[in-house]
């Protein structure tokens, strides 16, 4: 696909509009808090279309789409649809306690819980994820897009994204990246939107498309389906949410932003209702691809750059080339920053500079976030291996390592009072070697099934921990005495909507 002068223009517009009113509204950074927190004074809106915009990256337009396209068609729509009921869990049960506490990140909400020992471990894991797995990925797949549909060399694309994204996460931090997924959520939805309607021109109208596709748009696949059955929506699928949504830093440090209890509330379940709608602007296309060029996927990933390529109209090509590279720096910004907080306060601060002033804690974040992009450029060209059987797969099978233990760690521990510091430590240290022996010798197991089982018996290795040498008392979680955690039952309904919904969508797919 070939840009003219205008949407060339267009995307350049976007962009110098995007970095500059971020920069500008980040200008006074000046504290760790400043920095990594916004000042904690985030508001319900922008914490909403924040996270969306961290969320929704190309791993979701490509991998998602893709599949679509491929053997699983809408029933991957249930990463989004349960994303929302997970969501709704989170505001009402995780985010008061973090709120509370005052954390910074997720690792050191362990250190009150269990001990330094959790904390670190968990802070290593995360920042060798970030680099080795989702800031390459996002990298790679965005690049992959851009070259897809407009001819772009990987390599160039490669380091354009990391560039930019760079720019404006190293300058102000956390607000600058909220102000910037401000812009970029909103272009991304709407890009989706005009991209839809496209493609249902195309495929022949609503009805053609609903009953030529009868046999994709089923949400609950066979028991033995490889990638997704439903066996998986049981136990399997809520570690990943609720890890992804409540536990992981770069999602969850939107809301430890938030200015109140209420707008963090708020803002979490506005971006549930966003989470609704995703699969028709992300996997709905992928189906549309599959329908219109089925022969010349050779590469399911290939879907929905393939559907913008041959459909996007000039003049509209601008907007859409800003949507899609929005969303790939938006997510990769929102990664850097979180990685980038983790480095300097869960190791940094924590064990090689106790006594770091916050103009310290500030320029060693941002010369880390300069380090982890490029890092994240060096290594995405490799992930087109094919050994990787596709970047949605890549992501999830690696995160899969680490996110039953993390997310054992937090429920046991806030559940079970007298759960001891080495029941944590021994959660932790489990994962990735029970998740290894069981890729190793059981590979044909769908990965969300190895992760329940792995779950279910670091859970049991936690209970034993307990049972046998229980905590003497109990360790004390710090309080903000300074913040407003008033709850609002209005917010609660609308949770309670947001499920109800959901739901209903679900019987409409069955």
């Amino acid at each position: 696909m070939d840009l003219s002068f205008f949407d060339i223009a267009l995307f350049l517009l976007f962009f110098i509009i995007v970095v500059g009113v971020s920069m500008y509204k980040s200008r006074k950074e000046e504290t760790g808090e400043d920095f990594f927190l916004a000042g904690r004074s985030l508001l319900w809106p922008m914490i909403g279309l924040s996270l969306i915009a961290a969320n929704i990256s190309t791993e979701q337009i490509v991998g998602q789409a893709g599949q679509g396209a491929g053997s699983v068609g809408f029933a991957v729509a249930s990463y989004e649809w349960m994303a929302a009921i997970t969501l709704v869990f989170v505001a009402f049960f995780f985010l008061p306690r973090f709120l509370r506490s005052g954390i910074y990140t997720m690792p050191e909400f362990l250190e009150y819980r269990y001990n330094s020992a959790a904390r670190a471990i968990m802070a290593f894991y995360m920042v060798v994820i970030y680099v080795a797995v989702t800031i390459s990925a996002v990298i790679y797949s965005g690049a992959l897009t851009l070259t897809t549909i407009f001819n772009m060399n990987l390599i160039k694309a490669v380091w354009l994204i990391g560039g930019i994204a760079a720019i404006y996460s190293t300058w102000g931090g956390l607000k600058a990246v909220a102000w910037a997924d401000l812009f970029q959520g909103s272009a991304l939805i709407i890009g989706g939107i005009i991209t839809v309607i496209i493609g249902f021109v195309a495929v022949g109208g609503v009805n053609n498309f609903f009953t030529t596709n009868a046999d994709r748009l089923h949400m609950i696949l066979p028991a033995d389906h490889p990638v997704l059955p439903w066996t998986a929506l049981v136990i399997g699928l809520w570690i990943p949410n609720f890890y992804y949504w409540g536990l992981n830093q770069y999602i969850t440090q939107r809301t430890l932003a938030a200015k109140t209890l209420r707008q963090g509330q708020l803002g979490v379940i506005f971006a549930a209702f966003l989470k609704l709608t995703i699969p028709f602007i992300v996997i709905f296309p992928g189906i549309m691809a599959y329908q219109l060029y089925g022969d010349q996927l050779e590469n399911a990933d290939a879907a929905y750059p393939l559907l913008i390529r041959n459909l996007i109209p000039g003049g509209m090509r601008g907007l859409i080339f800003a949507a899609i590279a929005g969303a790939v720096i938006s997510s990769l910004a929102s990664m850097l920053n979180s990685a980038s907080t983790i480095f300097t306060m869960d190791l940094y601060k924590r064990h090689w500079k106790k006594d770091a002033l916050p103009h310290s804690l500030v320029t060693t974040g941002r010369i880390m976030t300069l380090v982890l992009v490029i890092i994240g450029c060096l290594i995405a060209p490799q992930l087109g291996n094919p050994r990787f059987r596709g970047i949605f797969n890549y992501i999830q099978e690696f995160q899969g390592f680490v996110s039953p233990g993390i997310l054992a760690a937090f429920i046991f521990g806030m559940i079970f009072k007298r759960a001891p510091g080495m029941a944590g430590v021994a959660a932790l240290t489990a994962s990735p070697a029970i998740y290894g022996i069981l890729l190793f010798f059981f590979a044909g197991i769908a990965f969300l099934n190895r992760m329940a089982i792995t779950f279910i018996l670091i859970l049991i290795i936690m209970g034993v921990f307990t049972l046998f040498k229980p905590m003497a008392g109990q360790r004390e979680m710090p309080i903000r005495e300074d913040f407003d955690m008033k709850p609002s039952r209005s917010v609660m309904w609308l949770g309670i909507v947001v499920i109800a919904v959901t739901l209903l969508l679900y019987a409409l797919f069955w």
